[in-house]
């Protein structure tokens, strides 16, 4: 187990120390993506027992953060991007946040079973395991395919939104699932690259710090390939209309156009914003875009304004 961070002096925590171990603006994707699962699955769900299902998939994704953060606390005090979190600033006990992390998963993961259903539970339990045990403490510090296993922790949202409200595992979850699956190794390495030498300092075995810059946009430019057809292919099997599948043909292209630059290391003259940082930023709207497609496609379906999809 990682060493403990030891220090001199530990200052009186209030509530927002403990709001930021959970990763507020990363839980901001996370209730977004789950939200559109729910709202673009077939079939209706009581607003309570859907607000219900998002407030316990919001609780389970701060609950992982918080364990994250305190398994990784050490580590996060040498690199400059996390040392002002609250436990490597000295503003939390490590035992708080990990008796925090562990209350809010179980909370989360109680409260879906109870108010929503026991397959959305499991499917819950399941992804806080993936990311604050499979991912962080295994995987994170091992290999650098670390990224690549391990964004199926960040893919359950959507995934568990949509089984909240069908009670079933279906063809269009699994590719919701698939989606940030696929997105989450190009858009991490495009992060990694600006931020390696933090990586490197404190031994995470980060792919552009063990292989090098020259395979990491690889990489980035064969997951990108990849994610296309996965986009489109909600449209492909008919689960969605036209609407949402020219979304993501644009959008796609949008990502694929991008790479390329990143691939090449191909630099506009002095432009100040490089090519791995225009990709990390779009691959953010490329997310929120997409699933926002997905929603709308259903909402135009579902008042008869289109055709074409059965959602399946």
């Amino acid at each position: 187990m990682n060493t403990i961070v030891t220090t001199t002096n530990i200052m009186p925590a209030d509530w927002r120390d403990f709001f930021t171990l959970t990763k507020p603006r990363v839980m901001t994707l996370v209730i977004f993506t789950g939200i559109c699962g729910l709202l673009a699955a077939p079939g209706t769900i009581h607003p309570v027992i859907g607000f219900t299902a998002i407030l316990a998939i919001a609780l389970g994704a701060g609950g992982s953060a918080v364990l994250n953060q305190w398994w990784e606390a050490d580590l996060d005090k040498g690199m400059k991007r996390t040392a002002s979190r609250p436990l490597p600033d000295g503003r939390l006990r490590r035992e708080d946040a990990r008796d925090f992390g562990i209350f809010l998963s179980a909370v989360s993961v109680g409260l879906m079973g109870v108010a929503v259903g026991w397959l959305a539970a499991i499917s819950l339990f399941a992804a806080i395991i993936y990311y604050a045990v499979i991912y962080t403490m295994w995987l994170k510090p091992r290999t650098p395919q670390n990224i690549v296993i391990g964004g199926g922790a960040g893919a359950f949202p959507p995934f568990i939104g949509w089984i909240a409200v069908t009670g079933e595992i279906t063809a269009m979850p699994i590719l919701l699932f698939a989606i940030i699956f696929m997105w989450t190794p190009p858009h991490f390495w495009a992060l990694a690259l600006f931020v390696k030498s933090d990586y490197a300092k404190v031994g995470i075995p980060m792919l552009p710090v063990v292989a090098g810059e020259r395979a990491t946009r690889q990489q980035i430019m064969i997951y990108t390939v990849l994610l296309a057809p996965i986009a489109i292919a909600p449209w492909l099997i008919g689960g969605t209309s036209w609407v949402y599948g020219s979304v993501a043909v644009v959008l796609s292209a949008l990502f694929l156009m991008l790479a390329v630059p990143v691939l090449s290391e191909e630099r506009q003259g002095a432009d100040p914003l490089q090519p791995e940082k225009r990709l990390f930023k779009f691959s953010i709207v490329y997310l929120f875009a997409l699933f926002a497609a997905l929603v709308a496609d259903r909402v135009l379906f579902a008042n008869g304004l289109i055709g074409g999809g059965v959602f399946a």
